[in-house]
């Protein structure tokens, strides 16, 4: 077989640091979508999460509807939240090496008993408005990126097509205007 060089090309100036980390991270988001779905019947996503710990704490119809499936849902987060705790306390801090993961270009470095971990350089007000936005996103596109993007798409719904089409096309956008105006974190 042989391959073409303009392709190659672009794949290479896409990948900079190769494909195998992206893999293996899509292999693993697609794994566990499919265990929560074989396990639930329940396509994954983080979005109603808030809702359905909320329905903990109100009767409202709103939260009620999670009832059924608040429990897998706050194991779901915690998961997120423990994996990325013990990426940080691993791999980031440098106890565990691999080739799949190369330190960014900001936030800062810092030693905590003998783990050293990150912090970002974004301004916190930044942060917080950022999930403001985040949030009004999700509840008006019915739902978040990670579910639109990996169980909508997967399952070929119009709606997550339409959605992560959007969301590509305006974080694209934002990202361009955004690096025009020369702001940074």
């Amino acid at each position: 077989m042989v391959a073409d060089p303009v392709l190659l090309q672009a794949v290479a100036e896409l990948f900079p640091n190769g494909i195998s980390r992206y893999a293996v991270g899509g292999l693993l988001v697609g794994l566990g979508t499919v265990v929560i779905y074989v396990g639930t019947g329940i396509p994954a996503g983080a979005s109603t999460f808030l809702e359905s710990t909320l329905s903990y704490v109100s009767d409202q119809s709103r939260f009620q509807q999670y009832v059924g499936s608040r429990d897998w849902r706050l194991v779901f987060t915690a998961g997120i939240i423990l994996g990325a705790l013990a990426f940080a306390a691993t791999v980031q801090s440098g106890v565990v090496t691999t080739s799949l993961y190369e330190p960014g270009t900001t936030g800062q470095l810092y030693e905590v008993a003998g783990v050293t971990l990150w912090t970002t350089d974004i301004q916190p007000w930044r942060l917080f408005l950022g999930g403001i936005l985040v949030g009004i996103g999700t509840r008006v596109g019915k739902g978040c990126t990670s579910g639109h993007g990996v169980c909508g798409v997967g399952s070929a719904s119009k709606t997550s097509l339409v959605g992560v089409a959007t969301f590509l096309t305006v974080a694209i956008g934002t990202a361009q205007v955004v690096a025009a105006l020369g702001v940074s974190p």
